[in-house]
């Protein structure tokens, strides 16, 4: 089979899969409420079993279709950014497109930060929160052990998770990294490597035909793998559905909600659109429904890394990015562009500022917006990470209020116990932040392909 073929094979399927995905949402939505009605029936059969079903679910989901596509993340970034960075070659025009995607990271993520500021402190979501709501929270929070360990995993502050970010860029064992998930040194080290190897000129011909061969081979790796996702996707969105139910979405914790989905749909169908239809030349709505495997994927696995495999396919084959833009933007945006979670970190902290009662200032707004931002660079791309980064938030604004210890209410500032709030709906949100993550790595990608462009990219 020739190239031209098997890239129109590729195209068709990537579009039957699309759809599937789209029936596996919907079918999974349904599935997970429906069982949620057993939650609280042990005496049926199926709510005696509810808890081993969930399991099933997610051991599908999880532990085979997640685990398929993180095995594809480390060998198809490591490939990607090194045939990326060769590609490019000229240190000049690499330079020029790594300082426009980090402009475009860290603007995208303050205007998403500012946009999440300015809805939730219009709406204010937590005049609806009564105290005996806030007290629950703290009980679930204190029962949550597995959340606390996460969280006192984290960094204890705003200048510890600013050096965090600096000190996990340069790896000591890269393979160590490798074997640890550690998705930021490993990109440091393959541009390193990419650059280093174009400067030894024909020698290193063979190095660059051998990455290149195995991008190819990674690529063609990720097509037998999304072929599962409508399976993945349908026990995922099920196992998360199933603890709740839809009902959540008719409580008062609903306007909370609405308020960070309200923020996350201005910055996606608004804002970056709007960016690539000035900087990226492209009709901003096309491009979203060529991604739309891509963004399905990322809802339905709510892990931006995971869902790399899948936004590169998507990018480079249906989108018409470069595959030089690709190889470097794409899993650069995958560590540290959450815009999505730079929102939803500003409105949760307010949202909980504003249960405790307190009346946050523009200088507490703007400490909330810059730290945000760095936490977000800092989470990794995997589901309800911004949790664990929450605190440094919240400890920032405690101290810019005055606040330092550690007692309740009005002589601590806000606890973090109130995290307990949204523990119940961090999951179902998460899967909405992560896909305005993955949307935000597509547009940047497609905006950088203006500058690294493909010999024949497609339009």
């Amino acid at each position: 089979m020739s190239a031209n073929e098997s890239e129109k094979t590729s195209h068709a399927g990537l579009r039957t899969v699309t759809w599937l995905i789209a029936i596996a949402l919907a079918l999974g939505a349904l599935a997970g409420h429906w069982l949620h009605g057993y939650q609280d029936a042990p005496d049926s059969w199926i709510g005696e079993r509810f808890e081993a079903i969930r399991g099933g679910l997610w051991f599908v989901g999880n532990d085979i279709f997640i685990r398929l596509l993180k095995m594809l993340i480390m060998p198809l970034i490591i490939s990607s950014v090194i045939v990326g960075v060769v590609s490019v070659g000229d240190f000049r025009r690499l330079g020029k497109i790594g300082l426009a995607t980090l402009a475009y990271y860290f603007g995208t993520m303050l205007i998403a930060v500012t946009i999440g500021l300015t809805l939730v402190t219009v709406i204010n979501p937590g005049q609806y929160i009564s105290e005996e709501a806030v007290v629950r929270a703290e009980a679930d929070y204190a029962a949550d052990t597995k959340v606390q360990e996460k969280i006192e995993a984290g960094p204890s502050g705003f200048g510890a998770a600013l050096l965090q970010i600096f000190k996990s860029i340069i790896p000591e064992n890269p393979l160590g990294a490798a074997a640890e998930g550690r998705v930021l040194p490993i990109i440091f080290f393959s541009i390193f490597f990419g650059v280093v190897l174009t400067t030894i000129g024909p020698r290193g011909e063979p190095v660059a035909g051998f990455f290149d061969a195995v991008f190819r081979v990674m690529m063609k790796m990720v097509i037998v793998v999304i072929w599962m996702a409508p399976v993945g996707v349908f026990c995922l969105l099920a196992w998360t559905i199933a603890a709740k139910g839809l009902g959540v979405f008719l409580t008062a914790i609903a306007v909370y909600m609405s308020t960070v989905i309200a923020g996350l749909s201005i910055h996606a169908l608004i804002v970056l659109p709007l960016l690539l239809w000035v900087f990226g030349r492209a009709n901003p709505f096309v491009f979203l429904h060529r991604m739309r495997s891509a963004l399905m994927t990322a809802f339905g696995t709510d892990s931006s890394s995971a869902t790399l495999p899948v936004t590169c396919e998507a990018a480079t084959l249906e989108g018409g990015v470069s595959k030089k833009s690709a190889g470097f933007v794409l899993p650069l945006g995958a560590t540290i562009n959450m815009d999505g979670t730079a929102l939803f970190e500003a409105v949760a902290v307010v949202f909980i500022a504003q249960a405790y009662g307190f009346d946050l200032g523009l200088a507490e707004l703007v400490i909330i917006a810059l730290t945000a931002t760095l936490t977000a660079i800092g989470a990794a791309g995997i589901p309800s990470a911004s949790l664990v980064l929450m605190p440094t938030v919240i400890m920032a604004v405690n101290q810019s209020l005055g606040y330092t210890g550690e007692g309740a209410g009005e002589t601590s500032g806000i606890l973090i116990a109130g995290i307990g709030l949204i523990i119940g709906v961090d999951r179902l949100l998460d899967m909405c932040r992560t896909t305005v993550n993955v949307w935000g790595d597509a547009v940047g990608a497609k905006i950088m392909t203006r500058i690294a462009p493909d010999e024949a990219a497609p339009k």
